[in-house]
C-alpha cells in the first residue's frame, strides 16, 4: 500500500488529533498498519484486529474462495487456527445460515476473534486445534478452514519486522519443515469431517507436495488450488463419502 493511502486510512479512522498524532506514531515506529487502525479490510469487512493478532493477508481471500465453492446453505464450519477469526466470519458473511464454530489457542486472538465471529452468529473457544471443540461436531463438518503456520521456525527470523516482531510466533512457526501443525490437524481431520467434508489450509507452492502427501496419508483425497495474482497456494482435503469408499 501507497503512504498516501495508509495516511488517508488513518486519518479517516483518528477521531481526535491527539489520538491521530499515536497512530502516526505507532505506525512510524513499525507497527502493521492494521494494528494501528485496529481493523484489517479482507473480503470487503472490516475485521478488527487487535495488537498481537496476526493480521489476515489478502491472499487468503483465495481460501475463502475455495471454500465457498464448496460449501452449502446451512453448512457446519469450523475455523481452526482462527487468529482474528476473519476467515470464519468471511465464509460466514458469504453463506446463508451456517453453522459457524472457531478456535485458537493464543487468548489475545480468542478475545479479538469472538468480536468478529460472534458478530455473524458464530461461537468461538479457546485451546489447541480440536481439543475445545464440543464433541457434537464430530462427523458433522462440512468445511473445515486451517490457516495454519507453515513457516520453518529457521526461516522466521527473515520474515518483515510487522510479522516477526509484531505477530505472534504462534501464528507463523510450523515448526523445522513448516508443516508440523498440519500434520496435527490431517492427523484427525477425518474424525470431524462430515462424509464429502473438506479440510482446506493455504501453504506455499514448494511445499505443496510434502504438504498433499500428509493429507493423502491421513486418508483424505487432496485437491492442489493455486492463484497466480495473490500467490497463493491452497489445499483441498476432502473426506470420501460413503458412497465413494
Amino acid at each position: 500500500m501507497f503512504a498516501e493511502d495508509e495516511a488517508r486510512l488513518i486519518l479517516a479512522t483518528a477521531r481526535t488529533p491527539a489520538g491521530l498524532r499515536a497512530m502516526v506514531d505507532r505506525r512510524a515506529a513499525g507497527l502493521p498498519l492494521e494494528h494501528v487502525l485496529g481493523w484489517a479490510d479482507f473480503r470487503g469487512l472490516r475485521i478488527s484486529v487487535d495488537a498481537g493478532v496476526f493480521v489476515p493477508r489478502r491472499r487468503t481471500e483465495f481460501l475463502i474462495d475455495q471454500a465457498e465453492a464448496l460449501a452449502r446453505p446451512g453448512a457446519v464450519v469450523v475455523d481452526l487456527c482462527c487468529g482474528s477469526g476473519a476467515l470464519g466470519a468471511a465464509l460466514a458473511s458469504a453463506l446463508d445460515e451456517v453453522e459457524l464454530y472457531a478456535a485458537d489457542i493464543d487468548p489475545a486472538a480468542v478475545r479479538c476473534a469472538r468480536r468478529n465471529v460472534e458478530a455473524v452468529g458464530g461461537t468461538v473457544y479457546e485451546g489447541d486445534l480440536y481439543e475445545p471443540l464440543p464433541a457434537a461436531l464430530r462427523g458433522r463438518v462440512d468445511v473445515l478452514l486451517a490457516n495454519v503456520p507453515y513457516v520453518p521456525t529457521e526461516e522466521v527470523e527473515l520474515l518483515p519486522p510487522e510479522a516477526r516482531v509484531h505477530e505472534a510466533r504462534v501464528a507463523l512457526d510450523g515448526g523445522a519443515d513448516g508443516l508440523d501443525v498440519l500434520r496435527r490437524v490431517t492427523a484427525e481431520a477425518g474424525g470431524w469431517l462430515a462424509p464429502g467434508g473438506s479440510l482446506l489450509f493455504e501453504t506455499s507452492g514448494r511445499q505443496a507436495p510434502s504438504a498433499m502427501a500428509i493429507v493423502a496419508d491421513d486418508g483424505l483425497k487432496p485437491r492442489l488450488a493455486e492463484c497466480d495474482e495473490l500467490d497463493a497456494t491452497v489445499i483441498v482435503g476432502t473426506r470420501p463419502s460413503a458412497s465413494s469408499s
